[in-house]
């Protein structure tokens, strides 16, 4: 019986701390609410408090959306399985940035691909195209193991846009590809 008693003077003064809390006089400014220390999703942090971006850094001189010189630390994507960088690279290579030009090195998964042109398949054909030479480069997995493949130094006309990239192969065919270049990371010095 007692424990009934209790329980219901619990619940007569939680009633009444209930009941307490909404009946306010209306000329009472209203509560602030709680404030979080954990930012919502409608709150954005203010213009002078957003880190700055490698974009937003560029120098005066360099067009707008351009990377600052120095090398960074890009992905590399391809539309195809047989055109990607190695495995050891895990799908990034080392992106250049020199007076505004940018240049992606990558490490391809083996020496099949002989040379590549940047642009179409039917331009690398034509009297006079420069292709792009292989370089050799030794590739360390995670186990330890090392292999020798080619690796190219592709020119990068922007960042996260699509170009062409043209390959041949061993067998002495040309294949068109689109690539892009994303993710630029500034390499420590």
């Amino acid at each position: 019986m007692k424990k009934k008693g209790s329980l219901l003077l619990v619940l007569a003064l939680c009633l009444a701390l209930l009941s307490g809390c909404g009946s306010q006089p209306e000329t009472a400014p209203p509560e602030a609410p709680a404030v979080s220390e954990a930012p919502t999703v409608s709150e954005a942090p203010a213009a002078e408090e957003t880190p700055a971006s490698p974009e937003a850094e560029a120098a005066p001189d360099q067009p707008e959306g351009a990377l600052p010189d120095g090398v960074y630390s890009a992905k590399f994507e391809s539309d195809s399985s047989m055109f990607h960088v190695n495995e050891a690279m895990e799908g990034r290579g080392v992106l250049t940035v020199e007076n505004g030009e940018m240049v992606i090195h990558v490490s391809l998964q083996s020496k099949k691909v002989t040379n590549l042109y940047p642009g179409l398949a039917k331009d690398a054909k034509k009297e006079g195209a420069v292709l792009l030479e292989p370089t050799l480069d030794t590739v360390t997995y995670k186990d330890g193991m090392t292999d020798e493949v080619y690796g190219f130094d592709i020119p990068v006309p922007g960042i996260d846009e699509e170009f062409d990239c043209a390959l041949i192969g061993n067998h002495g065919n040309w294949y068109d590809h689109k690539v892009v270049v994303s993710d630029p990371i500034p390499l420590e010095n």
